[in-house]
C-alpha cells in the first residue's frame, strides 16, 4: 500500500451533486500511509454541513475497503463561502477577479436544465427580453445581458440575431448588443462550423474570463444560460459567478422531470436558491382554442412541489418561437403581444418579485 494507491482510490469518490471527483476538484490538501494507518486531509468549501460530513464518511469506507488500510484519519477543514458585495450567502466561493468585473451587476440568474432538448437556450433569450421590457416599461430603462455559456453548442448568437465578433477594450471584451442586451458567447468567437474540441479544464476557464474579462458594465440583470447536465460548466459557474438564484426549464414528460429535479438538486447542494421552475413546450394550440398536451401534463408542478419551489408557469408549443430562433427575432421580440410575449413577461415579474 502506498499513496499513490490512496490517491488512485480517492478519485472514486465523486463530490455530491457533481459527475467529478474530489482529487480533481482539487479538495485533497495530502495524503500519507504508515503502519496500515491512511491518513487523508481535505480542504471543503461549502455553507451546507451534510457535505463535510457525507465526504468524510466516503473517504473512510473506500479507504478501508483497500487491502492493508486497518486504520484511517481523515481531517476536514471546512470555510464559509464569502459572501460578495450585493450578493447572498448562497453565492458560492466567488472568486476576485469575477467579483470586480460583476460588480455593476444587480441580479445574475442561471437558467439550467438537468437534460438538453428542452428548449432552455431559447427560454433563456426570451426571458432575457422579457426582463428588458418589464423594466423599461417601469423605469424607461433597461439594462439587461445574456451569458451563453454552452461552449459546445452555442446558440444565442443565432437567436440574438447577431454574428459579429466582439470588440476588445484594453484587456476586455465589449459584449455584442440586439434588442438592448448585452451578450458573450463562444459562438461570438469561433467560425459557426468550428466545433470547440476542449476538456473540462478549458471549459471552465472560458466561463470565468466571460465573467472576469469581459465589460458588462452596469446592469439590472444578467441571464445565464448554461448547458444541460451538473458537470465543469455548472461547478465553475457557481464557484465565480454571486448567482442570485436559479431558473430550471423543464417539460412535461416523466423523464425529463426525473433529470430536471436532479439538476435543481445540485444547485441546492452548492447553496444557489432556487427562483422557480418553467414547463416548456406544454401544450399545442389547436385552431379551436383547445389546448393540447402532447408530451403529457402537469410535469412543471409536480417538479416545483417537489422541489419546494414555485412554478412560473407554462410555456406553449407555439410555432412563433421556433420562427423566431431561426430568423434571430425572439417571440418576445417579434408577436410582443402574443401569448408566448405574455407567459414569459408573467414569468419575468415572478422573478423580479423574487429577487427585490
Amino acid at each position: 500500500m502506498n499513496t499513490d494507491t490512496i490517491n488512485e482510490a480517492l478519485k472514486s469518490i465523486k463530490y455530491p451533486g457533481f459527475s467529478r471527483d474530489i482529487v480533481s476538484f482539487g479538495l485533497i490538501k495530502g495524503v500519507d500511509f504508515a503502519d496500515g494507518v491512511a491518513t487523508v486531509s481535505m480542504a471543503i468549501t461549502t455553507a451546507d454541513p451534510r457535505v463535510p460530513t457525507q465526504l468524510k464518511a466516503d473517504v473512510e469506507n473506500t479507504l478501508l475497503a483497500l487491502d492493508g488500510v486497518d486504520n484511517t484519519e481523515v481531517r476536514v477543514t471546512v470555510s464559509t463561502p464569502k459572501t460578495p458585495p450585493g450578493g447572498s450567502p448562497s453565492s458560492g466561493n466567488v472568486t476576485g477577479p469575477a467579483q470586480q468585473a460583476m460588480k455593476g451587476v444587480k441580479h445574475i440568474i442561471a437558467v439550467a436544465s438537468g437534460k438538453g432538448g428542452v428548449g432552455k437556450s431559447t427560454f433563456a433569450v426570451n426571458l432575457a427580453c422579457a426582463f428588458e421590457k418589464l423594466l423599461r416599461s417601469e423605469s424607461g430603462d433597461a439594462r439587461v445581458g445574456i451569458m451563453d455559456c454552452d461552449i459546445y453548442g452555442p446558440s444565442v448568437p443565432m437567436m440574438m440575431g447577431v454574428s459579429s465578433r466582439p470588440e476588445v477594450n484594453g484587456e476586455s471584451l465589449v459584449p455584442v448588443e440586439n434588442f438592448g442586451i448585452k451578450m458573450m458567447s463562444m459562438g461570438l468567437l469561433i467560425d459557426e462550423s468550428t466545433p470547440v474540441v476542449w476538456r473540462g479544464p478549458m471549459v471552465m476557464k472560458t466561463i470565468q474570463q466571460f465573467a472576469a474579462n469581459v465589460a458588462w458594465g452596469d446592469l439590472d440583470v444578467l441571464v445565464v444560460d448554461l448547458p444541460p447536465g451538473t458537470g465543469d460548466a455548472q461547478l465553475s459557474l457557481v464557484q465565480t459567478l454571486p448567482l442570485d438564484g436559479a431558473v430550471i426549464v423543464t417539460t412535461p414528460q416523466l423523464v425529463a422531470v426525473s433529470v430536471a429535479r436532479r439538476g435543481a438538486t445540485m444547485f441546492e447542494k452548492v447553496n444557489v436558491p432556487l427562483l422557480g421552475v418553467a414547463e416548456n413546450m406544454s401544450y399545442l394550440l389547436g385552431k379551436d382554442g383547445e389546448q393540447q398536451y402532447i408530451f403529457g401534463q402537469g410535469g412543471g408542478e409536480h417538479t416545483a412541489e417537489a422541489l419546494e419551489t414555485s412554478f412560473l408557469g407554462q410555456i406553449p408549443l407555439d410555432p412563433v418561437i421556433r420562427e423566431g430562433g431561426d430568423r434571430g427575432i425572439p417571440a418576445m421580440i417579434s408577436y410582443p403581444e402574443g401569448n408566448v410575449a405574455q407567459s414569459f413577461t408573467k414569468m419575468a415579474e415572478s422573478v423580479m418579485a423574487k429577487l427585490k
